[in-house]
């Protein structure tokens, strides 16, 4: 599978075609107030002056004319009864210029409709800049044509803006659009290319909105101190990255998927100063246990389309906004389009136990399964005795709309596995009844995709290669997966073997921040970032981990292929599983 088939810039566009509507109506209006001031000062202003030139003439002639005892002697001049004289030439070619000024005058009130002509001129054409001249409907479809241009150009896809421009029916006679792509060449000649090994992943889990509430003291505030950061936290880390140059890119932009199998590199060229990086959020299922420790319950359309999340007050009034993630940098993106490359981007993880994006859309909430449903499940039953059939399918188009809304704003999905399991720990036919169910509850709503994250930071294999020996990867393969990621701490960890690309994720999370500040340094300052409501430490992930399992495990069914949900969480892990050359795991 090559690059997704979604248009990034096409809400964005519409919202400019329609303010450039906008602008074109207000033109118009303009311009018949132009025509409307002609019209007038050709019924009221002309006239008056014509009258008062004829007042004057008529004055000037009969001071030429008359007098008091005046005379003309055969030399043409003319003596007073005061004793000056004048030449008659004087008073003649006065007489041809109000000649002149009048016969201008008639020929601007009408006598020729010039001015007509030059009204009808102004509403008609629009000169650019550039000497080009089209009708006020030409310039506009052109304007917009630049407009889509310059959207594409300002998140890097020079060639989208070129073929952009040249599409237009416009283009072999607008020097303007010609400029345009000429311009667009030049900067892409100018930009810096970067391979896929030199490429960055960050990932995050479930944004905290309320630290108060997140951080009280319970069962699951130190579970969320070590895997989480506060919305304060991200949106400091993301306006910092911005500032630095970075930019967001797809893991797709870093390899091509060919038809018969292989998986190869590919370039992503950024202007000098901007560096790429992959961004990803886990778990983006808003799991029950969460429900009332701060964060949002689900992400929603609002009434313009976008996607954005719902959360819960303690009144239990419903707020919508940005209270996650995604909804976050859709909006940053909005009024930063350079935060993306080609309009991508991240990838979100998903789990599907629970169901998906915070809608019940799992196949245990209608069958009822006993020996698979988690203690939190059961409650959520209880508590929604309606929950039938009908509720159900109202739940899964729910999603399916949120997902593509997602996809076609630029984010991709990956499995995170259906139950949140490691592989090797389940063992391959595990593997292959989580992978079924994966397929069954989750890519019904959010599509195919050919990445799969593991969870607990697990992979199928040591630091070497995948080989077609593994059959683990064969499985996998098979299923249509060609990027795998595990988790790494080091800056940059990417691997191709022929038929994949391999990628180690860095996680943001308490525990690395306190931890491990020195190996976030390339991308942030965590004192800078670190929120102060925090609790003062965060503890070594044995510690709360193994509390916060031995809850879990109590509470969930003893089914080998229910979810596995081993971490304070309910499978939502930020250990750092990665491997290393040694071919140990730290």
């Amino acid at each position: 599978m090559g690059e997704q088939d979604y248009n990034p810039q096409e809400r964005r566009t519409k919202r400019r075609k329609n303010e450039l509507i906008m602008k074109c109506v207000i033109s118009v209006l303009v311009l018949a107030l132009v025509v409307m001031g002609a019209l007038l000062a050709k019924e009221v202003v002309i006239p008056e002056v014509v009258k008062l030139t004829s007042s004057a003439d008529q004055s000037q002639g009969s001071e030429n004319t008359t007098g008091t005892g005046s005379l003309v002697d055969g030399d043409g001049l003319q003596t007073s009864d005061s004793g000056t004289v004048s030449d008659n030439n004087t008073a003649v070619l006065a007489q041809d210029e109000s000649g002149d000024a009048n016969r201008a005058q008639e020929e601007l009130v009408g006598g020729d409709d010039t001015a007509a002509d030059d009204s009808d001129s102004v509403s008609s054409g629009v000169t650019s800049a550039d000497g080009d001249t089209f009708t006020t409907a030409e310039q506009a479809e052109i304007d917009t044509v630049l407009m889509e241009a310059e959207s594409l150009a300002a998140m890097y896809d020079y060639d989208g803006a070129i073929a952009c421009v040249q599409a237009s029916g416009y283009y072999e006679s607008s020097e303007t659009l010609q400029q345009a792509a000429s311009s667009y060449e030049k900067t892409k000649a100018n930009c810096v290319s970067w391979s896929p090994e030199e490429v960055t992943h960050i990932f995050f889990h479930t944004i905290i909105w309320d630290a108060a509430k997140a951080f009280d003291g319970d069962l699951y505030a130190e579970g969320y101190n070590q895997y989480m950061v506060t919305m304060d936290e991200f949106a400091s880390i993301m306006e910092t990255m911005y500032e630095e140059g970075y930019v967001m890119v797809s893991m797709h932009d870093m390899c091509e998927v060919n038809d018969d199998g292989t998986v190869t590199r590919k370039e992503i060229l950024l202007p000098e100063g901007k560096t790429p990086f992959v961004l990803s959020q886990d778990d983006v299922n808003y799991y029950h246990y969460m429900d009332g420790d701060g964060f949002a319950s689900r992400l929603v359309l609002d009434e313009n389309g976008d996607v954005k999340a719902e959360y819960i007050e303690d009144d239990g009034t419903v707020s919508v906004g940005d209270y996650d993630l995604i909804p976050w940098i859709d909006t940053f993106v909005d009024a930063h389009p350079d935060f993306s490359y080609h309009g991508h981007k991240g990838t979100i993880a998903l789990t599907g136990y629970e169901g998906v994006l915070g809608y019940r859309t799992d196949e245990v909430y209608l069958t009822r399964d006993e020996d698979r449903l988690t203690i939190w499940q059961k409650e959520y039953l209880e508590e929604n005795p309606d929950f039938n059939e009908e509720a159900w399918q109202a739940e899964v188009d729910a999603a399916t709309a949120v997902a593509d809304a997602l996809k076609a704003d630029g984010w991709e999905f990956a499995s995170h596995t259906w139950g949140h399991i490691d592989p090797l720990a389940k063992g391959l036919e595990g593997t292959m009844t989580d992978t079924e169910r994966w397929k069954n509850n989750v890519e019904t709503i959010v599509g195919e995709t050919d990445i799969i994250i593991f969870a607990f930071g697990a992979d199928i294999s040591d630091w070497t290669e995948y080989s077609e020996e593994n059959e683990y990867y064969i499985y996998l393969k098979e299923q249509g997966y060609n990027i795998f990621c595990c988790v790494d701490s080091t800056q940059y960890w990417v691997q191709f073997n022929g038929t994949s690309m391999r990628m180690g994720r860095r996680n943001i999370d308490g525990y690395r921040m306190y931890y491990n500040a020195d190996l976030l340094a390339d991308l942030f300052d965590v004192s800078a970032v670190w929120d102060s409501l925090r609790p003062d430490t965060v503890a070594e992930l044995s510690d709360a981990a193994g509390t916060m399992s031995s809850e879990y495990t109590a509470s969930s069914s003893s089914d080998e292929d229910s979810a596995e949900s081993t971490s304070d969480e309910g499978g939502v892990s930020g250990e750092d599983s990665s491997v290393t050359e040694e071919g140990s795991l730290e």
